[in-house]
């Protein structure tokens, strides 16, 4: 006997984005749900992820996934509760994390559903402090970076999920942490709330002088997030034997050519060998997906006691997520952006 109608709401790819993604590249439809068969569990999506890797799904360039096809629905991951359950190891009423995508209801087979974690503040925190964003963070910083107490660090967009998750922790481990951020707003978040040392407003006019103040012993770990000019900066102060962990570039992401201006490959590759210093690119799911127990026993009292802390940006309806992604990418959120779907 056919089950009740459930009408699905989705944001798919309408066309591949020539540099910045406009509202043009997105199309809003609507679609009846199949019925759920053996095996499968209806999802409703309550909360969806919006992050900085989705633009570069968005383009059909050679990359480490494959890009999401022009009319199907945008990658993303959601928290969902189960409204319908055939699968033995999950229940109605069930709240789950998977790549669901931008859409109010989907059907899954189980596989790469995980259960979000019992008596969080807000279930959202499951695809950022306690999801991608913090294990991104945690294992970037604590396998590649090798923090000692002592030593410099400074993390770009150190107001965002990534950003902010890095340097509490390394605070946690003894660092003195430098953090870069847009705006004055953020970067007194940034001091004042998680407790960083200095933070430099990559918008000043003199933000290359002022990240030189901030790091008087040099910089020994950079997690890099931005690229661009924030780099640039960077490099001259890199100390021997330095580390800069890789997991983002978001400055470059709509880039359609190479920047004009000097050519710092030279240079790069002169302070890489003279400091014997370290580069290396991460990317979580591949890496680090299957040590997610290990990072949430390491994290989740950390923020239960409130030693790390996370801010939200939370826009409501699906309707609105082309809208607030574009202004993600031009810095627009303070703190993990989320969409509040249901």
């Amino acid at each position: 006997m056919s089950q009740e109608l459930i009408l699905n709401q989705r944001v798919v790819l309408a066309s591949r984005p020539q540099g910045s993604p406009t509202p043009e590249n997105f199309r809003l439809e609507r679609e009846a749900l199949p019925d759920v068969q053996d095996g499968q569990v209806q999802l409703r999506t309550l909360y969806l992820s919006l992050d900085p890797y989705m633009r570069g799904r968005m383009s059909d360039a050679p990359s480490y996934a494959p890009p999401v096809e022009i009319d199907a629905v945008m990658e993303g991951g959601a928290v969902s509760v189960v409204e319908q359950s055939r699968n033995p190891a999950f229940k109605e009423g069930d709240l789950v994390v998977g790549q669901t995508g931008w859409q109010t209801h989907s059907l899954s087979d189980g596989k790469n559903l995980m259960q979000v974690p019992k008596d969080l503040p807000s279930p959202s925190m499951a695809v950022g402090v306690l999801g991608m964003p913090g294990i991104t963070g945690y294992m970037g910083l604590m396998n590649i970076g090798q923090p000692k107490s002592g030593e410099t660090l400074v993390v770009a967009a150190a107001s965002g999920a990534v950003g902010s998750v890095v340097g509490q922790v390394a605070k946690l481990h003894g660092l003195r942490v430098v953090g870069i951020a847009g705006g004055i707003d953020k970067c007194r978040y940034v001091m004042d709330e998680l407790g960083f040392d200095a933070c430099i407003d990559h918008k000043s006019e003199h933000f290359a002088e002022q990240l030189s103040e901030a790091c008087p012993s040099g910089i020994d770990i950079y997690f890099e997030l931005v690229g661009g000019k924030v780099f640039e900066a960077v490099l001259p102060l890199l100390n021997q034997h330095a580390r800069i962990p890789l997991c983002g570039l978001i400055a470059q992401y709509n880039a359609q050519r190479l920047p004009d201006g000097p050519n710092y490959l030279p240079l790069l590759m002169r302070t890489l060998l003279t400091k014997r210093a370290k580069i290396q690119g991460f990317i979580v799911y591949e890496e680090y997906y299957h040590r997610l127990e290990e990072f949430m026993q390491a994290m989740v009292p950390l923020v239960k006691d409130g030693k790390v802390k996370f801010r939200e940006d939370v826009v409501e309806g699906l309707e609105h997520a082309p809208d607030a992604f574009i202004g993600m990418l031009e810095g627009k959120n303070f703190g993990k952006l989320v969409v509040k779907v249901s």
